[in-house]
């Protein structure tokens, strides 16, 4: 693990003792979603155009996740929620290939840059074997080389990456295969 230091100090993510887990939810922990997917829209509202509404919320309706046949996971260091991600079905993009598409992958700031959103893509990718499908929009800056060096480093090098437009915005695809490794 590489230390980043601030006046020579670890962060704190690199101080967490990193006993990360990942566990499928359902409906029942839709507040908890709800609640998380206001910072996640913050972030995005960087590269997609988000308003917020008359309340000063996001508002994001946490029962499209169940309706559209979304698997939603919830990050967590020790007792700590850490993240989230939401994972469908990849066959409107790969067609007969299906496989898995990483629908939504969020991490809250804190655990940011400490190497803990790639661990807990691993686990994502390891509780789900097969064909895999990451989508990041370009103008995304930080997410397109996460999303190399996580994959890359998951795949052992093996996976394509193409460029891709998408109702007139250039996106970046991954590709590749989760065995359970």
């Amino acid at each position: 693990m590489r230390f980043v230091t601030h006046r020579g100090r670890r962060s704190y993510a690199e101080r967490l003792p990193f006993n990360l887990s990942i566990s499928k939810v359902g409906p029942e922990a839709e507040i908890v979603l709800r609640n998380l997917f206001e910072h996640y829209l913050h972030d995005m509202s960087e590269w997609f155009e988000i308003d917020i509404n008359a309340d000063g919320s996001y508002s994001y309706n946490t029962s499209s996740i169940w309706n559209n046949g979304y698997e939603a996971y919830l990050a967590k260091v020790g007792h700590s929620i850490a993240g989230f991600a939401l994972v469908g079905s990849a066959a409107e993009w790969l067609g007969d290939i299906g496989g898995h598409d990483v629908h939504e992958f969020f991490v809250l700031r804190r655990f940011r840059r400490s190497g803990f959103g790639q661990r807990m893509a691993t686990l994502l990718w390891n509780e789900r074997p097969g064909e895999w499908l990451v989508r990041v929009l370009e103008t995304n800056a930080p997410a397109v080389p996460f999303w190399r060096s996580a994959i890359s480093g998951y795949s052992r090098g093996v996976y394509k990456e193409e460029e891709r437009i998408v109702n007139g915005r250039a996106w970046r695809f991954f590709r590749f295969v989760s065995n359970d490794a």
